[in-house]
C-alpha cells in the first residue's frame, strides 16, 4: 500500500522539469567539448561554406561566422557555440514554457524517456550540437505560439521565411516539415491544405536551388580555408567519401536492428494515440511525415538520427493534445491499472536499449547500463 502511495503521490511535472535540466546542461556541455577539439561533425559541420567553390548545401551558416569573425577577431569555435547555446538552449526554453501550464501524465512522460527521445541524447553523444535543434526551436515557438492563439498570418509568413533559411542551413528541415501542418491540423480540428502549402513551398524553393546549383561541400580548398581562421578537424564531414547505399549493404546486419527499435517506437506511439480522440485521421498523418522522410534512409547513414528527430517533433506536438492545468506543478495522477503496467513496461525496456545514430540500430546499452554496469566494467578494467 506504501509502495501504491508513493506512485500515486509522484509529480510527473516535476519529474519532467527535471529531466529537461539535464538533458539540456549535457547536451550544451557536450557541444562545447565537441567544439574544442574541432570535432569533424558537429563544429564542422556549422563551418560548411560558401568561400570554397560557391553556393552549396549547408554553406549559409559557415559563411555568415566567417563574416562574425571578420568583424570580432573571436576564435570560430566560440562564434559557433555561442549560436548553438542559443539554439539548443532556446529550444529547452521553449518546450519548458509548452509544457508549463500543462497537465502532463505518465503515458506522456514515457515518450520522454523513450530511447529516441530526450533519453536518446543522454545515450548517444553524438546527437549533440546537431543543426536538427534549429527545425525543434521552430517548431516548439510555433507549437507555442498555435497552442496560445498568437499565431497570426504575419507570423506564420516570417516562419516560411524561417524555414527557408533553415533549408539552406541543412537540408534535413525539408524532410520533417509535414510536422507543421500537422500541427494546424490538431490545433483546429481541418485539413488546411493551402494554408499548409506555403511551408512546403518555403523548404521546397532551397532544396531545388541546391539540387540544381550546389557544389559539393567540399570543393577542395574548405580545410585550408578553415585551417587559415584556426580550425583543424582532422576527420568528418569536409574528409567525407563513403558511398552511404553500399555502406549500409556492407553493414546490414547492423542497420537490420534498426527495425526492432522502429517497432517498438512504432508499438508506443500507437499506443499513445490509442488515448487521443480523432486518433484515426492522427495516425494517418503521421505515417505520412515518417514516409515523407524515407528518402533521408535512402541517401543517408545516420537511420537512428532520423528517427530520434520524429520521436522529437512528436513530443513538441503532442503538447497540443495535453489539458491545461492552473499550476505549473500540475499533472495527471498516476491511476495503478493495465495502462500504468504497459506503460511502465514501455519505460523500462526504452532505458535498457540504446539507438546509435548509425550503426547499431539495437542494443541493450540503454540509459540504464550506461548509469549503472558500464562505470562498474570501467573500473574492472583499471
Amino acid at each position: 500500500m506504501e509502495i501504491r502511495k508513493i506512485v500515486q503521490n509522484f509529480n510527473i511535472k516535476i519529474f519532467i522539469y527535471f529531466l529537461i535540466i539535464i538533458t539540456a546542461l549535457y547536451t550544451l556541455a557536450f557541444t562545447w567539448v565537441f567544439n574544442l577539439k574541432d570535432d569533424g561533425y558537429i563544429l564542422a559541420d556549422w563551418l560548411i561554406n560558401y568561400q570554397d567553390g560557391g553556393f552549396k548545401r549547408r554553406g549559409l551558416s559557415g559563411s555568415f561566422f566567417f563574416i562574425l569573425q571578420d568583424l570580432t577577431k573571436i576564435k570560430l569555435n566560440y562564434i559557433v557555440y555561442f549560436f548553438q547555446f542559443l539554439i539548443i538552449g532556446g529550444f529547452f526554453l521553449m518546450y519548458t514554457k509548452l509544457i508549463r501550464y500543462k497537465r502532463t501524465d505518465f503515458l506522456y512522460l514515457s515518450l520522454l524517456l523513450s530511447a529516441i527521445g530526450f533519453i536518446g541524447l543522454l545515450n548517444t553523444v553524438t546527437y549533440v550540437g546537431k543543426k536538427e535543434f534549429i527545425v525543434f526551436l521552430l517548431f516548439a515557438c510555433f507549437t507555442y505560439l498555435l497552442d496560445n492563439d498568437k499565431l497570426s498570418r504575419t507570423k506564420e509568413y516570417i516562419f516560411c521565411i524561417l524555414l527557408f533559411i533553415s533549408t539552406l542551413l541543412h537540408e534535413v528541415t525539408l524532410f520533417y516539415v509535414p510536422y507543421f501542418a500537422i500541427a494546424l491540423y490538431v490545433k483546429t480540428g481541418k485539413l488546411e491544405y493551402v494554408r499548409s502549402l506555403k511551408y512546403f513551398v518555403a523548404v521546397g524553393i532551397p532544396t531545388l536551388l541546391i539540387m540544381l546549383f550546389g557544389k559539393n561541400v567540399n570543393e577542395g580548398m574548405s580545410l585550408e580555408i578553415l585551417s587559415q581562421r584556426g580550425v583543424h578537424p582532422t576527420y568528418g564531414i569536409f574528409y567525407w567519401n563513403i558511398d552511404e547505399r553500399q555502406y549500409i549493404k556492407e553493414h546490414i546486419n547492423e542497420y537490420i536492428l534498426y527495425f526492432i527499435s522502429l517497432a517498438i517506437s512504432i508499438f508506443h506511439i500507437g499506443y499513445y494515440l490509442k488515448y487521443l480522440n480523432g486518433r484515426k485521421l492522427l495516425s494517418i498523418l503521421l505515417t505520412g511525415a515518417f514516409l515523407f522522410s524515407l528518402p533521408l534512409f535512402y541517401l543517408a547513414i545516420d537511420w537512428g538520427r532520423w528517427m530520434y528527430i520524429h520521436m522529437m517533433l512528436m513530443i513538441v506536438l503532442f503538447t497540443l493534445l495535453l489539458r491545461k492545468g492552473e499550476s505549473i506543478y500540475a499533472f495527471e495522477p498516476i491511476v495503478i491499472n493495465r495502462k500504468f503496467y504497459i506503460t511502465l513496461g514501455i519505460i523500462v525496456l526504452s532505458l535498457l536499449y540504446r539507438v546509435e545514430m548509425s550503426g547499431y540500430g539495437f542494443t541493450f546499452e540503454g540509459i540504464l547500463y550506461r548509469a549503472f554496469v558500464a562505470p562498474l566494467e570501467l573500473l574492472n578494467k583499471i
